[in-house]
């Protein structure tokens, strides 16, 4: 197994801050955090264009490259893949696995599961070293039902899936019966409206995402910092200084090493 796979234990899940460019995944692993996952939202608003549109693959690859030697572990939101061609969607494994990533997300986007499963079992013979995660939209996208979610579960771990993922999941028995029924690590969207992360680790869910949670804080965060400067008022919240934002790429970089083409494809 590899150290990101470890990390997905029952009982102490992997709590995975989402982050959207250098300086929040800097800052995220600076507060501890051992791995870090990225944002699609994050990363596609960021640029100005619309998420789940297959429009920041470069953007994504090049956040990676950024990442993928720092010291901490790295997970990809990778949308569907950016293609239909499951052949592309694994070289483009590949690159991220080259750039240093660890992890890729995959997403049906409640389309046909048989074309997921296939780009899952085509990443794992390219880049068998790398976790994919597979996540189904039925809860987000669709109505929820949960025949229909078992089904695609079980079809992505069949494939070669390392651990599965239900985002807008928040029910507890509807998430502890995923936990009995799975093989593979159960990933859930941390939700305010859903179980808390100790209730989570109860019922056995071994990684806990927060999508583009903290991405959309950050703008409601400046929003709010603003209209209270105009206000007449100081600003709440932490706010790291000028110093501490302009060390995080210098301590990075010291701490950086070269990642490419060497890196084995095999497991460990």
């Amino acid at each position: 197994m590899t150290a990101f796979a470890d990390l997905h234990r029952a009982g102490a899940p992997l709590v995975l801050p989402n982050a959207w460019d250098q300086a929040s995944a800097l800052s995220l692993a600076a507060r501890g955090f051992p791995a870090i996952g990225t944002t699609s939202l994050g990363v596609a608003a960021s640029a100005g264009l619309p998420d789940g549109a297959a429009a920041t693959r470069d953007l994504t690859l090049h956040l990676a490259e950024a990442l993928g030697a720092r010291p901490f572990l790295l997970s990809v939101d990778a949308e569907a893949g950016f293609s239909d061609d499951p052949d592309e969607v694994a070289e483009f494994a590949r690159q991220l696995w080259a750039a240093g990533a660890c992890g890729i997300n995959l997403e049906d986007g409640l389309g046909s599961p048989g074309l997921l499963a296939a780009k899952i079992a085509t990443v794992r013979s390219v880049v068998p070293g790398l976790f994919v995660n597979a996540r189904t939209d039925t809860h987000w996208l669709g109505d929820g039902d949960m025949t229909d979610t078992l089904c695609r579960l079980d079809r992505y771990q069949q494939a070669g899936a390392d651990g599965v993922f239900v985002p807008g999941l928040t029910e507890p028995t509807e998430i502890a019966t995923l936990v009995k029924r799975l093989d593979a690590p159960l990933n859930i969207l941390c939700s305010p409206a859903g179980p808390t992360v100790p209730h989570l680790a109860d019922l056995g869910v071994r990684r806990i995402s927060v999508g583009s949670l903290l991405y959309r804080r950050a703008l409601g965060a400046a929003v709010d910092a603003m209209a209270a400067i105009a206000d007449g008022c100081t600003p709440q919240g932490t706010v790291p200084s000028y110093a501490d934002v302009q060390a995080l790429n210098a301590r990075a970089a010291t701490a950086s090493s070269p990642v490419g083409e060497e890196r084995t494809l095999s497991r460990g």
